[in-house]
Formats: C-alpha cells, structure tokens, sequence
C-alpha cells in the first residue's frame, strides 16, 4: 500500500514566519507540523519571578517578539512568533535548572506529584505599504498543562541527571526524551509540555487571519 501524500496546496508566497527561539523543541513542533518559518534570535531577557507564572511567560512572549520585530519587513504576510515556559509546584516558579544539583533538586521535588507547565504565546502579525506604514495587531494568550511524575528513587534521579537531558529545559526534564518515563499522566496540551501548545497557536493565528491547517488567509486576511 502506498503511503498518503499530502494534497493541500503549499503555503501562500506570501506568508512569512519568524520564530523569536532558540528552542530546537519548538522547531521540530513547527517542522513537524508543516509550517515554513525562520528563526530569529532574541535578546530579550527572560524573567522568572515577581509576577505570577501565567503573567510571567505571556510578558517574556511579548518582549521576545519585540526584539525581532523589525527584523520581520512589512509585508501584508509577515508573522512573528514569541513563546515562553516555565514550569510551577506548588505556586513556585521553575525555571532553567543552571547546574547538575539544581538538575537533582527539581526532580525530586517533582517526584510522585503534579505539577503545572504554563506557556504564553504572542502571535503578531505585521503588514503595511512599507517601513514607516506598519499595521501591527497581536494576539497573546496561555496554557496550562498539568503532569503527574511516578515516585522517583535516588537512583532514578541520578541517571537522568546524568543523562544531561536537563539542560536547557525548564523544569529540569523533557517529556519528549527520557524524562517521558516517569510521566503517569498528562491533563491539557501535550505539545505545551514539549515546549509550544500548537492548538493554541492554530487558535491565533486564525484570529490574525489564516489558517495552518488549509494553508490559506481567512476573508479578509491579507
């Protein structure tokens, strides 16, 4: 039997994505959902406490697609993406783990337990007649994913820290990976858990006027 090809038709010439990420998780949702992009670096910094964790990853997203904004040119097609995550326990913020112990330290207080993963996501779409005449409109929204660890043992913990998976990845694991052992249960967005929650991002850009799915603008899009 022959394997399915893909009939839709290609994305418009005149659609653009830039993803605000070095994320390589973020990349491989979007590669492998189908949807062209380029990658911009941001330099915006990425806070992790004062403000609640929903707030907190929506703020980061917005500052993230600010930096790159005028990277993205004026055309009536241009998006940029910005997203952040961050993982909470208990109200407590979890960020980036910087060293092994850290690494160790946020396992074993995610172990036998639930916890949330927040992201916010800012979708802008950028248009207009040239670089003075820009219409920007941006849509910034959250989910919340919650994940249920098995208890862990030292051993446990000390294997995968020294898988070095960890790094890089807030919370200390990623589910895609290794770390998808220990996980029993997961309430919400699997890909929000990976690093960027693809229904809510299909929801925005619909607002901004097109559809990934169909690969086409909405009346009145562009």
């Amino acid at each position: 039997m022959s394997v399915p090809v893909d009939h839709r038709p290609r994305f418009p010439s005149d659609f653009r994505l830039l993803l605000a990420s070095q994320s390589p998780r973020r990349r491989s949702l979007l590669r492998d959902a189908g949807v062209p992009f380029t990658v911009v670096l941001s330099d915006a910094e990425e806070r992790v406490s004062g403000r609640p964790a929903t707030e907190l990853v929506e703020a980061n997203a917005l500052a993230k697609i600010k930096t790159v904004r005028m990277q993205a040119g004026s055309g009536p097609g241009s998006f940029v993406l910005g997203t952040d995550t961050l993982v909470t326990i208990d109200g407590a913020v979890m960020g980036k783990p910087a060293s092994v112990g850290e690494a160790a330290a946020m396992l074993e207080m995610l172990s036998g337990r639930t916890h949330q993963v927040v992201s916010g996501v800012a979708l802008q779409r950028i248009g207009g007649a040239g670089p003075t005449d820009v219409v920007d409109r941006v849509e910034v929204a959250g989910a919340v994913t919650d994940v249920t660890f098995s208890l862990l043992d030292r051993g446990q913990v000390e294997s995968y820290v020294a898988s070095g998976e960890w790094w890089g990845k807030a919370g200390g694991y990623a589910v895609q990976g290794l770390a998808g052992l220990f996980v029993t249960e997961i309430k919400g967005e699997y890909s929000n858990v990976v690093g960027l929650p693809l229904c809510l991002l299909y929801r925005l850009f619909r607002k901004l006027g097109f559809d990934l799915m169909q690969r086409t603008w909405l009346e009145g899009g562009s």
